[in-house]
């Protein structure tokens, strides 16, 4: 039988016709072409109009605490050197030796005696991207290629957020506040800046970038790739999230679930409603303590059990007092109380293009996705848990505990199943009679916002 995919229904928004020059251009909100995942002339088309012009988050700032310290960013076939060039001032470069090209940082480290080296002919520059004259060798040159101005390092645009240095290679992009506007004004309460690494993962999945991203943008796969999650837990797992941030008509939209019980506490997903069976709780935020090993940590998951024998009724709101309670006798400043603010809690929230932040209690998760290996089949995919930490506490440089394959018991057993389906999803969007995705407009329109977005980009 023929698929048939509706024409366009974009509503009143001009801006979205215009995303149709576009390859594979999306012309119904509920169906994606599968062409956008594998088809090399579309992931060429990205590395040209998209990643080069697009904020990106490059690294977090605990990373390079120091002046010199650096963190080699990269995506597809583009590398930039993020470095601290003074205790209030981080900069960005193209990685590129402004003599043949060579690539002048990779991985992390710092910059020794604050000069950035080329490994090849040794030419040097500054931590502010000047040329440290004279370049070696200087005198063979003819002096209109050896303009100090013309020698600089390529500069990109750099913006800091939630702890995060975001770069963007385009000089004339807005400026990164801009960009992510109204975002930082519904997660800033939640002191998402101040909380640092708990540990830090990566995989490389046999998938394109924006298949391991969709896998975090909706809830309702819970039921069929969680099970164990579903049980004695409740029986709405399709939406598991209160809010899902997306982006629509290039700006960010907040959709809040009207059906939504949670007064100043966690959704009822969490088995934490108004009222709430205390041993169901426990045994539900114990199962994603152990199985997620983040969001909620070992502290939590105390504060909960010692709630064991409190009246349904008065769970939730005890929870949420014991929660401050205990942090607050550990030198843990929460966010401020307020039930706007406690209700941003289990929200999802994704920046486009490429990054995730879901935060529970003190602590988050965050997502990073982008292309490997010039492959539009292959992309490299890193998980974050952060919390925040007893106040005057410097953990230090976090850890990067390494690259393990999508089924090594390193990973927590929900992000395994998690990383099965993506491969197998990238799999079977190769099968001819496909002709499209489809999307539940309830559920995953999160999902059509972000490929609406990537169109404006492709189409200019």
């Amino acid at each position: 039988m023929t698929e048939v995919i509706p024409p366009v229904t974009y509503g009143d928004s001009s801006a979205e016709a215009n995303t149709s020059a576009a390859p594979f251009a999306i012309t119904d909100r509920s169906y994606i072409p599968p062409q956008r995942y594998f088809n090399r002339t579309f992931f060429e088309l990205e590395n040209e109009k998209l990643w080069p012009h697009v904020w990106q988050m490059a690294c977090r700032l605990e990373e390079i605490p120091n002046v010199g310290d650096y963190v080699e960013y990269w995506v597809a076939s583009y590398s930039v050197i993020v470095v601290r060039s003074s205790p209030t001032e981080i900069k960005a470069y193209q990685n590129a030796c402004r003599h043949r090209g060579t690539q002048l940082a990779q991985g992390c480290g710092s910059f020794r005696g604050a000069q950035i080296v080329c490994p090849f002919h040794a030419w040097r520059w500054n931590l502010d991207g000047s040329p440290s004259l004279p370049m070696y060798g200087s005198e063979g040159f003819e002096d209109r290629v050896m303009r100090p101005d013309d020698l600089r390092l390529v500069e990109c645009r750099v913006g800091t957020w939630a702890g995060c240095v975001f770069i963007n290679m385009d000089l004339n992009a807005p400026p990164l506040l801009e960009a992510l506007h109204p975002v930082p004004d519904f997660l800033d309460p939640l002191l998402i800046a101040d909380m640092r690494v708990d540990w830090w993962k990566a995989v490389r999945l046999k998938a394109n970038w924006k298949l391991a991203l969709e896998a975090f943008m909706e809830g309702w796969h819970v039921r069929g790739t969680h099970t164990q999650l579903t049980l004695g837990a409740g029986d709405d797992f399709r939406n598991p999230h209160d809010l899902q941030h997306s982006y629509e008509n290039g700006h960010a939209s907040l959709e809040k679930d009207p059906n939504s019980a949670a007064q100043g506490t966690v959704k009822s997903s969490l088995g934490l409603g108004g009222t709430a069976d205390p041993e169901q709780t426990i045994s539900y935020l114990r199962m994603v303590h152990e199985q997620l090993q983040t969001s909620v940590l070992a502290k939590d998951l105390h504060v909960a059990e010692s709630l064991r024998t409190c009246p349904p009724e008065q769970f939730s709101k005890n929870f949420v007092k014991s929660m401050y309670a205990w942090n607050a006798g550990a030198g843990i400043k929460l966010p401020d109380p307020d039930p706007a603010v406690l209700g941003l809690w289990s929200s999802q929230w994704f920046i486009f293009p490429s990054f995730k932040i879901h935060p529970l209690f003190g602590n988050a998760i965050t997502y990073r996705s982008r292309p490997d290996r010039d492959d539009p089949e292959y992309c490299y995919f890193e998980m974050w848990s952060l919390t925040l930490q007893p106040e005057g506490h410097d953990p230090g440089k976090p850890k990067f505990d390494g690259v393990f394959e999508f089924d090594d018991e390193a990973w927590p057993l929900i992000a395994r199943q998690d990383f099965g389906n993506i491969e197998r999803q990238q799999r079977g969007l190769h099968m001819p009679g496909l002709k499209s995705t489809r999307l539940a407009r309830k559920w995953e329109d999160g999902i059509a916002n972000s490929h609406i977005q990537l169109d404006r980009y492709l189409a200019r």
